[in-house]
Order: structure tokens, then C-alpha cells, then sequence
């Protein structure tokens, strides 16, 4: 096995065993979350990725609860909308002596809810005796924790451990407690009140009475101490913390306008994505930065969040303010090949836990990625746009900077114009695009490509920011500096459409790889990265039409959304992580772009696709990615056995389908709303957005599918702001 598979197996996410039930329970906030079954237990069964997690590292990878030592009967469970809270009803089986029942099921009815707020899970147990005679219910609720760290859930190895720590008990409490080999001290202090009638190191039970249709209440907090952002010195009471998680859902909700249709399969999805959206960003360290995804990238991610910002912009700008600050107060200053840094590149992946402090693993601060620093500029180009800040251009105006001279000198490694990557690093990611699984840049007959690797969609990303910085120089009154960019992106802009268009594939091809002796040669490989071009601008509108029509032909297109690869290339499997399935962030940038070449019916084929997706699945909620098997009649998508959900990318791809279908711009310095011929695809005739924030103004918008067009009607104005409809 060559050192390349084996750096790549060391981040493979591994899957020993199948799940023992796909429809688990996943709470966030900040940087706290938590994965369990739907009774509310978190067991180490299945893939073994269920616990209470902090800072990158598990604190708690057990709590199992017993009544009359047997796993409560489950009738429903499910998370509110909001995301906020998660209820299961649970009742007692049948109770046995000898052959006789002696306590019927569903005598005692358990309503456990759950949620997570400032570093502590909150629970409570809430036990009603709905028999005629009174009861005596033991109950049992067991713990453990192994403070593993996320890279060691997903299964990277590790040749050393540091020590568990005796547990500590009270009448009321356990510590469980661990100290790693980087000196820190990790700690989760569970405590129950009223307090058990008998507590272990890792049991806590109760001698429960109740009388006929009696209700008796337990609240637990688990709490985990350390971390950067700080775990609660003091919690809450259970009604208290809940009460103030609740406000603060409620103020951060109304940044968000409302999206409203006549379909209420479309309503649904909207919250769910709307709730995602602030789940991933609400109590974060990074103000307004939403987190990647639950579980394994539950963190700053570069590439992730300018993208989620992109998609989530025209709704709310806060977002990619957050992004383009934290982004730009990380950017490298300096060469540092263990980090894959050099000056002026933007982050890929933050880390905390163990294994990044003590450098096991290089993604403490990483920039392996070729893509997020041109992405970074596009997002400036876009924010200023959407919100005419300029006093944040001029803040930012020297990372911009730094960011094109990264492209121009260390992003184009060979010095043929375009910008890509080859590996500095012996423990990072060896591929360095979106598609960053070790196989997936490769040549027609399915041999992988040599690095440099200059990947199709990152030359549309440099295009764009060279345009964006271009518009953001002139608007800072850098007129030379505006001509310069505009005609280094023309340049480009050629020199991409000689090199990458392949006219038998109807489309760009994949990248251009290092080839030998220097001599780049082309992967002929029919991918969606293609429709990346129409993202950007860069593709010629003739070639942009052909591209669009073959990315939606039968392979590629799954009925459920265009695969990340055609069906007839040499790697495709459409139950792989980037060969074959399907990624509704990677959708709604295609369907962004065929907003932008006009074609909106595309568009809205897209959106539909996406709107049943999430119609079949659990909680309306789109997942990072699942599997590209053809769409059958009368059954849901076929789902991808460890992808993140929820997954901010993810949750935020509805918002940009709409703004294609709409042809939605919004000028932020003149205050105006325009709507370039805008559409609706059949199955949503009418659609309302109500609180769009334009500065200090806001519209409500109603819209009507029609024979031909789409009637735009505004219903109500706040302050100045202007909206133009095109048809």
C-alpha cells in the first residue's frame, strides 16, 4: 500500500458495522453537540458515533436508561422544528412474575426531553402512573465516557492514550474525568435533582412511588468542563436555561425572513433549512459562522462556510460578515508545510481536542485546500454588493490583496496560469478541491491524476474573485488596480476555454494534472465540476447551454439531483463519497448557474428534485450528500451511511434553487431588489418572502406562477427600497 492510500485511510471515515437504526437524534449548539438513538439513549452500537461531544472530543459516550432493567417501549420521538429540543414518549413493557403480567405495557408513561445550551445537556424525565393502583418503578440510568477524540470515533488509530481518571461521587453527582497526553483536563459532571436513591461511578438509580395518574419530575445536567469557549462555571435550572436557549432561538430567528409557499411540502423544508442554518451557527465561538457539519465536521471549515454564506447571503448578510472576518483574522502569513500555509491563503479546517494540540493530526490550524482562498474574494465581491458596506471592504481590502497574490504566485504552482495544488504536507489531504477523497481526480481510464492538479472549478472561482476584486478596487477608487484584474481574468477566461473544453464530452473537463516531464495533460472526465463554470462566469454562454443540457441527461442525472459523476466513467460508483453520488450544495451552485445563463426552468428542475429529497426523508432535512443510485418509482433516496446531518452547506442549498429560479440581485448601495425574469417551477405557483432586509429597509413579496411569466406583487414596505421586475 503506497503512502498516498495510507495518508488517505488515516481520515477515511471508517464503518465497521452497519448502523443499528439510520434515523438518530442530533443536537448542536455551539461547540457542543450531540448524536443518540431515538429513545434518547447514546449507546456504542452500529457505527459507534453516538455521544455528547465538546471541543473535538466525546465526554460522554454512554447514558442508557433502564425501567425495571429493560429498555423503555418506544412510542414517538422527534426534535422541534427549531431544532431546539428533543421529546421521545416512552412507556414501560409488561412486567413479569413468573408467567403472570403483573404491570401491563404502557402502564407508566416516560416523556423525555433533552437539549443543549452554554456547554451543558439539559434532560428530563417526566413519569406518569396512568394505572389504577399505585406503583414502585425502579429505574436505572447508566454512564460511561472515553473522551476519545473525533479523528479516533471516525477510526484514525493512535499509538498512545492518556488516563481515565477515578471517578468521583456524591449523592447528587458523578465526575467522569480524563487527562490527556497534552496536560488538559476534561471533565463531564452529571447531576441529577432530585438526587438518586443510590449513585455508583456510573449508575444512578431511583426507588420512584407514584400514586393513580401521579406525575414525578428529574432533571439532569451534564455538564462538560474546559474548552475555549467555556463550559457553564454555574447551569441553569432545566425551566430557567430552557427559557433563555428559547429567547435567544427566537432573536437570532428573526435575521431570517419567512418563506412561505401553497406547497406544504415546500413550507416544511423551509424551516427545517432555515433552522439548520442557525443551529450550525447559533452559539459558535466564531460569531456567525456556521460549523460544517454534525458529526465530523462540527467546526470551522473555510470552504464550507464561505459557501453556506454564498447560498445564504440574500437572506442574511451577518453570515458572510462572520465568515469574511474570522476568515480573514486566520489568514497564513507564513510558509508552514505541516499546515499546508503560505501567505495570504485562507484556512481550510480548524481544529480543537487532543490529537490537534498534540499535532497527531495537522488540523489544529489547516490550509490544505486550493479553492477557499479565491472563494474568499468572490464572498467580499458578493457582500459588497448584496450590502454595499464598504467600510468592511477597506478593513478587509489587504486580505483581498494577500488572497490574489496567493493565486498568482503560490496558488499556480508551475507557472502556466492557473492555480493548483500539489501536496506539501506527508499527513494532510492529498486531494485538495471540494471533492477531497484520496480517488477523485483522475484520468478517462480511471488512472488518478499526478499532481499539479488544476481542477475545472477552481479556475472559474479564481476568474470570479479576479472579477470581484477588480469591481471592489474600483469601488475603493483603485482604478489602475480595477484594469489590471479585469484583464488578468479575460486572460484567464481564454486560456481556460482552449485548455479545459471537450467538445465529444459536451462539457469541461475535470482538471489538468502535472503529467510527465511538465506536460500538462487534460482528465477527460464527464463531472459536475463542470457546472461550476456556469457558477462563475467563466464558461462562454454557447458552451455554458451545453454544459447545462448534459449535465442533466440520464447519467447524471438521478432523479434525484446530477451526480458528482457520470454513470459511464471508468470510477464511477453511485455509493461512493464523490465518484457517482449526489450533493445538494453541489446542486444548487449548478442550478445558481443556470440562473445565471438564463436557463430558470433548469433550474427549477433542480429545486423539485431537491424538495422530494427532502419530502422522503425524516425531519425535511437534506443531508451532506447520499447515494446516486436512479430514482425508482414509490421509494425515497437512498442515503449515505455516514454522511453529516444536519450539514450547513446542505441545509442553506434551498436558498440559493431560489434565488435562481427568482433571477434574485440585490444592489445594497442603492437600496433596490431586482428580479431578472424570474420563475417558479409547477409545482410551487405561488411563493411569499416576507422581511427582506435591505440596510435599514425591508419588503414583503408575493409571487405568482402565470402562463409565461411570473407576477411579482409587493405587499408591504418599510423604509426605502426600490424593486424592479424584469420579464
Amino acid at each position: 500500500m503506497d503512502e498516498a492510500t495510507l495518508t488517505q485511510q488515516q481520515y477515511y471515515i471508517a464503518t465497521k458495522s452497519a448502523p443499528t437504526d439510520d434515523r438518530s437524534r442530533v443536537l448542536k449548539y455551539g461547540a457542543m453537540f450531540a448524536v443518540f438513538d431515538r429513545l434518547g439513549d447514546i449507546s456504542r452500537q452500529g457505527l459507534g458515533e453516538q455521544g455528547i461531544y465538546y471541543e473535538g472530543t466525546r465526554y460522554l459516550s454512554e447514558m442508557s436508561l433502564r425501567l425495571w432493567n429493560e429498555r423503555p417501549l418506544l412510542l414517538s420521538s422527534t426534535i422541534e422544528t427549531n431544532n431546539f429540543l428533543f421529546t421521545a414518549d416512552l412507556a414501560n413493557l409488561d412486567v413479569s412474575r413468573g408467567e403472570s403480567v403483573v404491570i401491563n405495557r404502557g402502564t407508566v408513561h416516560l416523556l423525555r426531553s433533552r437539549f443543549l445550551w452554554r456547554g451543558v445537556a439539559y434532560e428530563e424525565l417526566e413519569f406518569v402512573n396512568y394505572g389504577m393502583a399505585p406503583l414502585h418503578v425502579p429505574l436505572s440510568v447508566f454512564f460511561a465516557a472515553d473522551f476519545a477524540d473525533i479523528f479516533e470515533v471516525r477510526g484514525t488509530p493512535r499509538d498512545r492514550k492518556g488516563r481515565l481518571l477515578d471517578e468521583e461521587t456524591g449523592r447528587d453527582f458523578i465526575v467522569l474525568g480524563y487527562e490527556g497526553l497534552d496536560g488538559t483536563l476534561r471533565k463531564m459532571r452529571i447531576q441529577c435533582s432530585p438526587a438518586p436513591d443510590r449513585t455508583t461511578g456510573s449508575e444512578m438509580r431511583f426507588d420512584i412511588e407514584l400514586k393513580p395518574k401521579e406525575a414525578h419530575r428529574f432533571h439532569f445536567r451534564m455538564e462538560c468542563q474546559d474548552g475555549d469557549c467555556g463550559g457553564a462555571s454555574q447551569s441553569l435550572p432545566f425551566p430557567q436555561a430552557r427559557n433563555r436557549a428559547y429567547s435567544e432561538m427566537d432573536l437570532a430567528a428573526q435575521a431570517f425572513p419567512e418563506i412561505h409557499s401553497s406547497n406544504s411540502r415546500f413550507n416544511d423544508w423551509m424551516n427545517r433549512s432555515l433552522a439548520d442554518v442557525q443551529m450550525m451557527t447559533i452559539g459558535n465561538c466564531e460569531r456567525n459562522y456556521p460549523y460544517a457539519g454534525v458529526p465530523w465536521f462540527s467546526t470551522v471549515f473555510g470552504r464550507d462556510g464561505i459557501i453556506t454564506a454564498l447560498q445564504t447571503l440574500w437572506i442574511d448578510p451577518s453570515i458572510a460578515k462572520g465568515v469574511l472576518e474570522f476568515l480573514a483574522a486566520t489568514q497564513a502569513t507564513e510558509v508552514d508545510n505541516w499546515r499546508e500555509a503560505e501567505p495570504g491563503k485562507i484556512l481550510h479546517e480548524l481544529r480543537h481536542g487532543e490529537m490537534a494540540s498534540l499535532g497527531e493530526i495537522p488540523f489544529a490550524r489547516y490550509y490544505g485546500s486550493v479553492d477557499a482562498t479565491p472563494l474568499f474574494v468572490m464572498l467580499a465581491g458578493e457582500y459588497f454588493q448584496r450590502t454595499g458596506d464598504k467600510a468592511l471592504i477597506q478593513e478587509l481590502w489587504p486580505n483581498i490583496q494577500a488572497a490574489i497574490d496567493w493565486m498568482d504566485d503560490y496558488g499556480d504552482v508551475d507557472g502556466d496560469g492557473f492555480v493548483e495544488y500539489a501536496p506539501r504536507g506527508n499527513k494532510g489531504l492529498i486531494q485538495q478541491g471540494w471533492k477531497d477523497s484520496n480517488d477523485s481526480v483522475f484520468h478517462a481510464d480511471g488512472k488518478l491524476a499526478e499532481p499539479p492538479i488544476a481542477l475545472c472549478e477552481v479556475q472559474g472561482y479564481v476568474y470570479a474573485a479576479k472579477i470581484a476584486a477588480s469591481r471592489l478596487s474600483s469601488a475603493l477608487g483603485d482604478d489602475r488596480t480595477c484594469t489590471e484584474l479585469e484583464a488578468q481574468a479575460s486572460d484567464l477566461r481564454e486560456k481556460f476555454e482552449e485548455a479545459f473544453w471537450c467538445d465529444d464530452l459536451g462539457l469541461y473537463a475535470l482538471a489538468l494534472d502535472g503529467g510527465l516531464r511538465g506536460k500538462k495533460r487534460v482528465c477527460r472526465v464527464r463531472t459536475s465540476n463542470a457546472g461550476h463554470s456556469l457558477f462563475t462566469g467563466i464558461a462562454s454562454p454557447e458552451r455554458a447551454r451545453k454544459t447545462a443540457h448534459s449535465l442533466l441527461e440520464a447519467d447524471f442525472f438521478s432523479g434525484w439531483g446530477i451526480r458528482t459523476l457520470a454513470s459511464g466513467e471508468a470510477r464511477y460508483n453511485p455509493l461512493s463519497y464523490h465518484n457517482g453520488s449526489v450533493w445538494p450544495h453541489d446542486n444548487a451552485l449548478i442550478a445558481s448557474g443556470f440562473g445565471r445563463y438564463g436557463f430558470r426552468n433548469l433550474a427549477g428542475r433542480i429545486l423539485l428534485s431537491l424538495l422530494d429529497v427532502g419530502s422522503h426523508i425524516e425531519l425535511h432535512r437534506l443531508p451532506e450528500l447520499f447515494c446516486g443510485l436512479p430514482r425508482r418509482r414509490g421509494e425515497g433516496p437512498t442515503l449515505y451511511p455516514v454522511a453529516c446531518s444536519p450539514q450547513a452547506w446542505a441545509a442553506a442549498a434551498p436558498f440559493m434553487l431560489i434565488q435562481a429560479c427568482l433571477g434574485l440581485r440585490i444592489d445594497g448601495a442603492s437600496s433596490r431588489v431586482v428580479f431578472e425574469r424570474p420563475s417558479l417551477p409547477e409545482g410551487i405557483p405561488q411563493l411569499s418572502i416576507r422581511g427582506l432586509r435591505v440596510g435599514p429597509a425591508s419588503v414583503d413579496l408575493f409571487f405568482e406562477r402565470q402562463a409565461d411569466n411570473v407576477r411579482v406583487q409587493v405587499l408591504e414596505k418599510q423604509g426605502e427600497v426600490d424593486v424592479v421586475a424584469t420579464l
